[in-house]
């Protein structure tokens, strides 16, 4: 497999013109267009992602190792299709709604001010997360672990206890409600 390593890439448009399938290290892309773009079986290692439009790419079987992802749109991505080996990303800033994280083991990482409405976290592993500021309007937690998962800025959210584990999660009184949503109760 090819190898690239630190280079820039600048405005490019995958959409036509796929990204010739490597293993990326330690490279930047910014403003580029991945949108519903093949990235099957691309390895990124320490990659950056800024102002990139991702949405629907295909990255089944594409591994993300130590990622970074500033102010993409990542629209219905399917993660869950991932190399899980390694896997470890950040995003800021970034419009992710209806993406999948479906099963995977996400401890630890960071959302930091990202549209999450309508992503699903099924059964997903998110052990230590941090969702700073972010949008999670039907998202779907079902048998998902958010033990020690930081969601004290995190809004919109409706997560039940019952189906979920939530031991030492944080949450603020503000938003304490998305907790007891399934209940109907007013909280004043």
């Amino acid at each position: 497999m090819l190898f690239v390593e630190e280079k820039e890439f600048l405005k490019k448009d995958y959409t036509d013109n796929l990204l010739p399938k490597a293993e990326y290290d330690n490279c930047s892309f910014t403003n580029c267009n991945f949108e519903n773009a093949n990235l099957s079986g691309i390895v990124f290692s320490q990659c950056t992602f800024t102002n990139c439009n991702m949405g629907n790419a295909n990255v089944s079987g594409s591994a993300f190792k130590e990622c970074e992802f500033k102010e993409c749109k990542l629209l219905g991505v399917q993660f869950q299709g991932c190399d899980p080996f390694l896997f470890s990303v950040q995003f800021t800033h970034c419009p992710m709604g209806l993406s999948s994280f479906y099963n995977m083991k996400l401890k630890g990482t960071k959302f930091i001010h990202c549209n999450l409405a309508e992503a699903d976290f099924s059964e997903a592993d998110l052990t230590g997360a941090c969702f700073t500021e972010c949008n999670l309007e039907n998202a779907v937690f079902d048998r998902t672990i958010l033990e020690k998962a930081d969601l004290r800025t995190a809004y919109n959210f409706a997560i039940c206890p019952e189906s979920n584990k939530i031991k030492k999660a944080r949450f603020s009184r503000e938003n304490i409600h998305g907790l007891l949503h399934k209940y109907k109760i007013d909280i004043e």
